[in-house]
């Protein structure tokens, strides 16, 4: 009976020892980081999120609403916590998956691949493409404790917002055909309405897009999402070769406008070029008088007796130049 009563508080503390002493050592691997709550409370500094300079991406509306407090971060090593105290680890390895992604339903978007989205002209569209996060170092309180499951609620706010503006995208306008020729742009998106073949043609400015609207990601869940890429937008079966039949139009038109633009600023190349050459030519003709006028003032002014001598030398070479001389009666009597 004694050593039955005594070998339970041994047991007892034999237990407490392996359970608290030898399993609360934790390690903390390179691309992760820790932080340690006691009684369920995180560590804190003592700031917030909004002292940091990824609160500048929220809206004024926003800031109360995600000020996360900030907490103590624990970085790689070999630690020991006591038996109250838990240590929640994350990975802040950047992640690399499709758009199409979705954590909580693996089979879902056609098992990660296709991501469905509907256009301003009421047409049923495939995305598919990439998506690169990392948890925020910055805000681990709302990756941790803020969210239940903060990569498929990220997940979900970026599939929010990219249907929102695949549903209101809109291309960049132009000043029309010709003036698109002018310019030396492309004319088939000046006269071209279709949304898909815009979303097509302007890949980049969507990614661009995306990362601006979903910059605040960070400061809202913790999770930073570095890049968006979407590489490809399929229509539907039957719409496909609807837009092929109308881009092939487009490019028609396209082609011949910017012939009738080129043979029109040909011959307005031309035109300029022969009124140089007749201007030149005026000119050339013009310059000798001027300058024969110069001279004749220049002799005026100093005497009429230069004047007459110039005049008469100049009769004297004409004189030599002719084959006939007419005089009239005055000049026979002289």
């Amino acid at each position: 009976m004694f050593e039955v009563l005594f070998g339970i508080p041994i047991g007892f503390l034999l237990w407490f020892f392996v359970r608290y002493g030898v399993g609360g050592f934790y390690t903390v691997g390179p691309n992760e980081r820790a932080v340690i709550s006691t009684f369920g409370r995180a560590q804190r500094t003592g700031t917030s999120t909004l002292e940091e300079p990824l609160a500048m991406t929220l809206r004024p509306d926003e800031r109360e609403r995600y000020a996360y407090p900030q907490v103590r971060l624990i970085g790689p090593g070999f630690y020991w916590k006591l038996p109250w105290q838990n240590a929640h680890k994350v990975s802040v390895a950047t992640n690399t998956v499709s758009i199409a992604y979705d954590p909580e339903s693996l089979s879902a978007n056609a098992n990660g691949q296709i991501l469905d989205a509907v256009t301003k002209d009421q047409l049923n569209t495939g995305l598919n493409g990439q998506l690169r996060f990392t948890v925020s170092e910055r805000n681990l309180y709302a990756y941790i404790f803020g969210v239940k499951n903060p990569v498929a609620h990220i997940m979900g706010y970026f599939v929010s917002v990219l249907r929102d503006r695949i549903a209101n995208f809109e291309a960049p306008e132009s000043q029309g055909i010709l003036a698109g020729a002018e310019a030396g742009g492309e004319v088939g998106a000046s006269v071209q309405g279709i949304s898909i073949n815009d979303l097509r043609k302007n890949l980049r400015d969507l990614n661009d897009h995306m990362a601006e609207d979903c910059a605040s990601a960070a400061a809202r869940y913790g999770i930073s999402l570095d890049a968006a890429l979407i590489t490809g937008i399929d229509p539907p079966l039957d719409v496909d070769s609807a837009l092929a039949a109308i881009n092939t139009a487009h490019n028609h038109v396209s082609s011949e406008i910017s012939l009738a633009q080129a043979a029109a600023d040909q011959k307005i190349v031309q035109s300029r070029r022969a009124v140089e050459i007749e201007t030149l030519n005026a000119q050339a003709e013009v310059e000798p008088l001027l300058t024969l006028a110069a001279q004749l003032r220049s002799l005026r002014a100093s005497g009429e007796a230069a004047l007459g001598a110039y005049v008469r030398n100049a009769k004297l070479g004409l004189r030599r130049k002719t084959r006939q001389l007419v005089l009239t009666a005055t000049q026979e009597t002289r």
